[in-house]
């Protein structure tokens, strides 16, 4: 019988549990998303050059997943991001286990900006590797240096979406 080693099974434990902590919060998020989200274009929270810097920063993070370029997706993470997972290859493993559709998109198109809690969220219509349209809500955080960074990431199946007047694809 083969015996792991403990450091080796402490740290497989400690990765299950950042990856299902963050996905709790992100279903936490999806909560209040679908009851909160109003229009951000509509209400002048961002301006034009606001909605091409959050678009050229989600498609950035996305041309690095496609690259396997953990390091570079793992920096338009905001702080808070990087501070939860510590290393670009603990992201790239929730990334991989809980995000393929945003990992590997067959079909990846901006949609409208809403605002959630008084935060910027960017709504994404994806198809992944399964075929399954989705809704990602990227949850934006404005930087002290006028950057954007992405806070979050909610997958919302398109149909439930589309059945909702606050979550729809446009």
């Amino acid at each position: 019988m083969m015996r792991r080693k403990p450091h080796v099974i402490a740290e497989s434990a400690r990765s299950r549990v950042i990856i299902q902590a963050a996905g709790f919060v992100l279903l936490f998020f999806a909560a209040f998303a679908a009851a909160l989200s109003a229009r951000a274009d509509d209400s002048g929270l961002v301006s034009a050059a606001d909605r091409s810097a959050i678009q050229s920063v989600i498609s950035g993070q996305v041309d690095a997943f496609r690259a396997d370029d953990g390091a570079a997706a793992f920096g338009y993470a905001s702080p808070a991001i990087r501070s939860m997972f510590g290393t670009p290859e603990n992201f790239m493993r929730m990334v991989r286990q809980g995000y393929r559709p945003v990992y590997r998109p067959q079909v990846f198109e901006f949609q409208d900006i809403v605002e959630i809690q008084g935060v910027p969220a960017q709504r994404v219509f994806v198809v992944g590797p399964d075929g399954v349209p989705r809704i990602a809500v990227y949850l934006m955080e404005l930087q002290g240096d006028g950057s954007w960074r992405i806070d979050g990431c909610l997958l919302i199946d398109a149909a439930s979406a589309a059945m909702s007047s606050v979550i729809r694809v446009s």
